[in-house]
């Protein structure tokens, strides 16, 4: 049986950013407009968290216990929601800085970290409060990721990635340099390698521990998208999923560990605008400019290609137990399709 589309529901202008709660029950989805909105109950109920006023949100998510929800974008705000008892602004938190374009939360802890220019700020959703600030220096931050056992965060732009241990903030950052503009951070989800995109069409790949990376090369444009899949069985490193321009390409570690074999998946006729894997099965799912989702069986095979976005899909989010496929689109619609039956 195909996925079904199960409900659909349109905002006001191009969707920014689109999240399911780690407890499945809410979605909350952002759009150019300034828009923030929450969907329960299969898009029947819904709570407008942030009216629209031309100022785009353009990140946002989750803390992970899914009681706390943080957006940023073109204001130069932060907001938090608390989910308990009901969706609450909690804090708006206003900077100078015009646009703030990464954020991120820890991934067991209530601590959302976002960018300030050359700074990041690490902020408390419990106590209310910050709880530190790291400069970068070299430039704007343009990149930033935890470390999946949330001891370390990596900040990445111009020459370079640093990587501050969480135990000591005062203490200086572990430094991994290189000539280009990081643009792009992803570790795997066992933290044994962290990828870098980069602003000259690059793609580096550490083995933590070791500061010699591996370089991929000859990509047509930037890498726009990093996703690492679990580690399977039999395998000597987990598998990097990247995307430039039209292309998907996998890669694996080769036997003799001195370099990264790539596959092609190649389907799309536009630009890949995001990528999404399902949380419990290897399904992986593709947006392009083409106007396409593909879904690929064992992240090789495509299986379906679902549509409806009157231009094309802008973003993806998984249901944490894989039930359910959401899309925004370009033109504002979002849509939600269900697994089917097993």
């Amino acid at each position: 049986m195909p996925w079904a589309k199960v409900w659909q529901t349109q905002l006001g202008d191009y969707i920014t950013a689109i999240a399911w709660s780690p407890k499945g029950n809410s979605l909350v989805i952002a759009a150019a407009s300034g828009e923030v909105v929450l969907y329960r109950n299969q898009g029947q109920d819904h709570r407008l968290l942030r009216s629209g006023d031309d100022q785009s949100i353009d990140t946002l998510g989750f803390s992970a216990d899914g009681n706390y929800i943080a957006a940023a974008g073109q204001s130069g705000q932060v907001l938090v929601w608390g989910m308990e008892p009901e969706p609450t602004l909690l804090y708006t938190l206003d900077y100078e800085q015009p646009w703030i374009d990464q954020l991120h939360w820890h991934p067991q802890l209530p601590v959302v970290s976002f960018s300030l220019g050359r700074y990041v700020q690490l902020w408390d959703a419990i106590a209310g409060e910050i709880l530190i600030t790291v400069n970068f220096e070299a430039s704007s931050v343009l990149a930033l990721a935890w470390h999946p056992a949330g001891h370390s965060l990596a900040v990445g732009g111009y020459q370079g990635i640093r990587v501050w241990a969480g135990e000591d903030w005062d203490q200086d950052p572990q430094n991994l340099g290189f000539m280009s503009a990081c643009v792009g951070l992803a570790w795997s989800r066992d933290g044994e390698y962290l990828a870098a995109s980069n602003m000259d069409h690059t793609l580096f790949v550490w083995k933590w521990g070791d500061p010699y990376p591996w370089q991929m090369q000859g990509f047509p444009g930037k890498v726009r998208q990093l996703h690492w899949l679990p580690l399977q069985p039999g395998e000597s490193a987990p598998t990097l999923i990247s995307s430039s321009q039209e292309g998907i390409i996998t890669w694996q570690l080769t036997g003799d560990r001195k370099g990264w074999e790539p596959q092609i998946l190649d389907l799309h006729q536009g630009s890949v605008k995001a990528l999404a894997i399902e949380p419990h099965q290897l399904i992986l799912a593709s947006a392009a400019t083409d106007g396409w989702i593909c879904l690929w069986q064992d992240v090789k095979e495509p299986i379906q290609i679902l549509e409806g976005a009157a231009d094309h899909f802008s973003c993806l989010s998984w249901h944490p137990q894989g039930h359910y496929l959401a899309a925004g689109g370009n033109s504002g619609e979002v849509m939600v399709w269900e697994a089917p039956v097993s």
